[in-house]
């Protein structure tokens, strides 16, 4: 089954929420633009179904249980997690980052890839050794788990994920599959369920009330532009240029803050690996250009990185904006601030009716 074959069945047979309700004998999710979420409350514990994006049906059932009150009888089946968590294992600075901006930051208390990492609350914690280093992601030291003493850890899902000894240590993984979401709103949407995990749910429930506000603020001003530039995005890299598929999580955004996406008729939703020659068929005169890469300072970096990036359009009008990956914070903050991004793209192609904007993420170059 694609991707997304099991999305659209997801989106049909999960989000409705009364089938689970009934069976659960609790209230209908409080989730509303995630596909892959369903999260039903109740007075003595939460449940929170996540959707299997590859083979459709659930991928992994939680129940969250306060842990100042007494384990319920008769729960759901489910993993069992008591919250707030306290001491987790992250595998991704893209939730360290959430974490800390629900001001739940001294949950992390290990990471792996710590090479990775940013934040500067982390850094101090590894260089102290309150947060523990464990190693590799792909294989993570085991010793140092065990001595940090995880309540929960956090990890990104994959296609037949087995997780290798850290499935076998009886601490729950919280399978965050917020990522493979790719309605911008509906990924941002995860913040109820960290928020949950971590004991913020007001915090996070007002965090995304916000992002949505914003959102669509933003994307009812870019619909009212005169025009719809066309858009093409990234950079041949190795021979390979990794486009955006025309349901995408970006394809979606652009078209939001009012462009036109020359590939917004492809049915994918992951990305396309094309060929420059292919890329250019479609997009040699498309009025904007936006690539995320690092060192690309200047069209004349952008014409050494291929010296056929010179043929296109937009190159030769000075319509290409990067966003260096290395000195933003782009990795880390879009997936829960698809807001941002919108603002960024509806500036640049709308700037009529953003003139006071000035870009965080993406600069021009010339």
């Amino acid at each position: 089954m694609t991707l997304l074959a099991g999305l659209l069945l997801l989106s049909s047979c999960f989000k409705g929420g009364k089938a689970d309700s009934v069976a659960l004998g609790v209230q209908d999710s409080v989730i509303t633009a995630a596909k892959l979420l369903t999260m039903q409350r109740t007075p003595a514990y939460t449940v929170v179904t996540v959707g299997d994006p590859w083979k459709g049906g659930v991928l992994h059932r939680y129940v969250l249980v306060p842990s100042d009150s007494v384990l319920p009888e008769d729960l759901p089946e489910g993993t069992v997690v008591r919250t707030p968590i306290r001491q987790a294992l992250v595998y991704s600075s893209v939730h360290t980052s959430l974490l800390r901006e629900l001001g739940a930051i001294d949950a992390v208390r290990g990471v792996v890839d710590s090479q990775y990492f940013n934040d500067s609350i982390i850094a101090a914690g590894l260089k102290a050794g309150t947060i523990a280093d464990c190693g590799n992601s792909m294989n993570p030291t085991v010793e140092k788990v065990i001595d940090m003493q995880p309540d929960a850890i956090l990890l990104s899902p994959y296609q037949d994920a087995s997780y290798g000894q850290i499935a076998k240590m009886d601490i729950p993984i919280i399978e965050c599959a917020d990522y493979l979401e790719y309605d911008p709103l509906g990924r941002a949407e995860w913040v109820k369920f960290y928020g949950e995990l971590v004991g913020k749910r007001a915090e996070a429930d007002s965090l995304y009330q916000a992002v949505v506000n914003a959102y669509n603020d933003m994307k009812q001003k870019a619909s009212g532009a005169q025009s719809r530039p066309t858009v093409v995005t990234e950079m041949v890299i190795n021979g390979i240029w990794n486009l955006p598929g025309g349901q995408s999580y970006m394809a979606r955004i652009l078209a939001d803050a009012g462009g036109d996406y020359l590939w917004a008729g492809d049915e994918n939703t992951g990305s396309l690996a094309l060929d420059f020659d292919q890329v250019l068929a479609v997009a040699q005169d498309a009025d904007y250009w936006f690539i995320k890469w690092t060192n690309i300072n200047t069209l004349n970096d952008l014409q050494g990185a291929y010296e056929l990036n010179k043929e296109m359009a937009a190159f030769k009008n000075k319509r290409v904006y990067v966003c260096d990956t290395d000195k933003t914070r782009f990795f880390d903050r879009i997936p829960f601030h698809p807001e941002v991004l919108l603002r960024e793209f509806a500036a640049i192609l709308h700037p009529e009716l953003f003139p006071d904007f000035t870009n965080q993420m993406y600069h021009h170059i010339d």
